[in-house]
């Protein structure tokens, strides 16, 4: 049979065959979960945010860090608008809703684009990791942005990640770069907790389900990559609304049948680590 044919560049499986360095754990912390989709408009951001959100309501010290370098939504979504201070050595992480949040958005006017290369990304990467004054947290949930690229690699490979969740849509091309997710974190060690199938569908007037972007696809991804299948999360108009005013639904109506989802997710996680 034919050799399957590598899922990196040249230049990433030059960096996966170099040794590959001890894994440092972020300093004050005590578990690291990333959220990954590795297709951008999935809901993946949203997802980061109300789970740590959720994890704080069942009783956990949380951190939230938005390491999508080149579209930070984490400010917008927490109605963050104040920029970390500085002892010249070390960042002091924001505080709201009662969990340590840091982000590039926070540095850099949200309209200005951050058009660098990737070694400027790692750089800022390592710095949210090794010089932000992350304080007696049991979680910290990291916010990765799509793709399969650096910023993936720099944790996979160099800071201790005790497992990541993969959010997606259950449309076919959604799927493709899931799958890609999956091979990436499964070549690298990483272990995936689950995979969440988000915009599910919609529930209509009417009462019934509309499966808007088709139906079961994530669940049969999970299955066919002997991943665990975590649930579903539908279409409801509060979450975007919430969001977008800065005041997430997990924290404006926890008894909201979306924010009970969370919660879900949330004492899974807890009971999982700690």
């Amino acid at each position: 049979m034919p050799k399957e044919k590598p899922e990196f560049s040249d230049a990433m499986r030059a960096k996966l065959s170099k040794k590959t360095p001890e894994k440092n754990p972020i300093n004050g912390t005590k578990f690291t979960i990333a959220i990954s989709s590795a297709k951008g408009g999935v809901g993946k951001s949203t997802f980061a945010t109300n789970l740590a959100l959720a994890l704080k309501n069942v009783g956990c010290k949380v951190g939230l860090l938005d390491a999508d370098i080149y579209g930070p939504s984490v400010p917008k979504m927490l109605g963050i608008n104040e920029k970390p201070k500085s002892d010249g050595q070390k960042l002091e992480p924001l505080t709201k809703y009662d969990i340590q949040c840091m982000s590039i958005g926070f540095l850099a006017d949200q309209q200005t684009p951050m058009i660098w290369r990737g070694p400027m990304v790692t750089s800022a990467i390592k710095t949210f990791t090794q010089k932000v004054n992350w304080k007696d947290l049991d979680f910290i949930i990291v916010d990765m942005p799509p793709g399969t690229g650096d910023t993936q690699l720099t944790f996979s490979q160099e800071i201790k990640m005790d497992g990541v969740i993969i959010v997606s849509t259950p449309q076919e091309v959604a799927l493709l770069d899931v799958v890609r997710g999956i091979k990436m974190f499964d070549k690298l060690g990483v272990r995936i907790l689950g995979l969440v199938d988000n915009m599910s569908f919609f529930v209509g007037d009417d009462g019934k389900k509309y499966k808007i972007f088709g139906e079961g696809g994530v669940k049969r991804t999970a299955e066919k990559f002997k991943k665990e299948f975590l649930g579903e999360i539908p279409i409801n108009p509060d979450i975007g609304k919430y969001s977008d005013e800065g005041r997430p639904i997990v924290v404006t109506n926890p008894f909201h049948e979306i924010s009970k989802i969370y919660l879900n997710f949330a004492n899974k996680i807890k009971s999982t680590y700690l």
